[in-house]
């Protein structure tokens, strides 16, 4: 789905005191462990390169490039496709991503939650429920299919979700690639559903309100007796596309978690770009510092009103399937990690943005490129985005690989076989991609060449940004923690076992 607005740096605010902890208050009564799973659904396009479990490889749906590239460029079974979706992919990334250099320089940020002190039992709690953290020198991700043993699942140290409630989300998909995953909100009183595509890569909630030109469903703002619209202009433009209306309050829940007057973008107007979309809006995870809207996001509400046990998220994408995917709200989810969390401190606290510094390709890193760029984990993106000259240098290391200018600016080949793992390393420790994910499909049948998952960013996109989609996020459960000047946390994840 396409992204929301840009990348920022964090805005530092001091705190004399955690304004999740009194002083004087007792460990065993810090906090009832709370939290939701929201199961989400998947959007998705042509899915994963190998088509099953066997060595057939899928062939390349062009449906996913850039729709300017010249038609004669194309293969002939290719030209009578649409090229738009990756279209808009490039127009959201540039969108949500504009401001980078200036928010990387901490112009133009909102105020943040400020410093967050762990507020979920530790280690010495007496609740059982919390286990030691474990955290390993190095991860890896087992083949798809692939018969490598890995570490027992465990709670490190996070609030289980056995006391709390998983909140589904939808997949969608397209053939065979996942395009974007959303699940069910709740606003007004009294409540009405709508769904939102859940974004680590941007900060505001939007829903069409009172929206004449909008396809899906919209929020009936006359029906809800809490509805408040301030007047406020809000905006949010995605390259060529947007969505416009004014800033607006409600009582806003997912699951049983609920904010009173959390802020959100009524929109009245959107470009056609979002007709065919099957969320009805969008819902940020990054930090409000980043916000058009100037205004917590509500999860930091749920922490800044202490109704989540613990300031922390957790997302599960699966991998061609509609159902299955979840959000974890305050909780950790131990039945979709098959090992312990690794953690990696966030650079900036804007996005979920975590230093890269290298990239590996082959079985025992035989060729490692070191990198010293800032990379974005963003759930609101489908594939992986570099700078072009990274890109560049990263498809150099593979013998064959080759600019695939024909399927849009950005686009590499590479040949389909042998077997190629690739792996990145974030804060010291590699962090391999499922090969499911990473090659897109052969060029035509019988090709013996495949075109790659990671595509170069010119002119107008930072040079020491990358993007970190769902193409890797779906070996990796995540989660999002707001404590210890924020962090991300991967463990390995249940799609990495046969037949996921």
């Amino acid at each position: 789905m396409l992204a929301s607005i840009p990348l920022a740096c964090f805005l530092s605010l001091s705190v004399a005191a955690s304004p999740f902890r009194d002083d004087d208050s007792d460990d065993d009564n810090l906090l009832p462990a709370r939290g939701f799973v929201q199961q989400i659904s998947r959007s998705s396009q042509q899915g994963s390169p190998v088509s099953n479990q066997s060595t057939t490889t899928a062939i390349f749906d062009s449906s996913y490039v850039v729709s300017i590239v010249q038609p004669d460029l194309l293969p002939a079974s290719m030209s009578n496709l649409i090229y738009v979706t990756q279209e808009r992919e490039l127009r959201g990334i540039f969108a949500k991503y504009g401001q980078a250099g200036q928010f990387l320089s901490g112009v133009g940020l909102s105020p943040g939650l400020g410093n967050i002190t762990q507020y979920y039992p530790d280690t010495n709690s007496p609740q059982e429920a919390w286990e030691s953290f474990q955290q390993p020198d190095t991860i890896n991700v087992a083949a798809h299919g692939g018969e490598e043993s890995l570490p027992k699942p465990v709670s490190p140290g996070l609030p289980s979700m056995v006391t709390t409630a998983v909140q589904a989300l939808k997949d969608q998909v397209q053939g065979s690639l996942d395009i974007l995953y959303y699940g069910p909100i709740h606003i007004g009183t009294p409540p009405q559903t709508l769904t939102v595509d859940v974004d680590t890569g941007s900060a505001d909630l939007w829903v069409p309100v009172n929206c004449p030109q909008c396809s899906n469903r919209m929020l009936d703002s006359t029906t809800s007796s809490t509805y408040y619209n301030t007047g406020k202009k809000f905006k949010v433009t995605y390259g060529e596309g947007q969505v416009s209306g004014t800033l607006a309050t409600d009582v806003v829940s997912i699951g049983s978690l609920a904010i009173s007057s959390q802020y959100f973008g009524a929109v009245s107007q959107e470009s056609d770009d979002f007709n065919d979309s099957p969320n009805d809006g969008l819902i940020g995870m990054a930090f409000g510092t980043i916000a058009s809207s100037k205004k917590p996001t509500f999860f930091e509400n749920l922490i800044a009103q202490k109704k989540v046990a613990a300031p922390l998220f957790s997302v599960h994408l699966t991998r061609n399937q509609v159902t299955g995917s979840e959000v974890c709200f305050g909780c950790y989810d131990a039945t979709k990690a098959t090992g312990p969390v690794s953690w990696v401190p966030v650079k900036s606290q804007t996005y979920w943005s975590v230093a890269m510094d290298a990239i590996s390709v082959g079985s025992a890193r035989q060729q490692v490129m070191k990198t010293n760029i800032v990379a974005a984990i963003d759930t609101g993106t489908t594939l992986i985005y570099f700078p072009d000259s990274v890109a560049a240098q990263f498809y150099a290391l593979i013998p064959g690989a080759r600019n695939a200018p024909q399927y849009g600016s950005g686009f590499y080949t590479y040949p389909c076989a042998p077997k190629l793992p690739i792996s990145f390393s974030f804060g010291g420790k590699f962090y391999s991609i499922n090969e499911y994910d990473f090659n897109l499909g052969r060029t035509t049948t019988g090709s013996a060449d495949c075109v790659g998952g990671i595509l170069g960013l010119g002119s107008g996109f930072p040079s020491n940004l990358a993007i970190i989609g769902d193409e890797f996020l779906k070996s990796w459960y995540s989660t999002y923690d707001y404590s210890h000047g924020a962090r991300v946390g991967f463990s390995p994840s249940v799609n990495n076992g046969p037949h996921r």
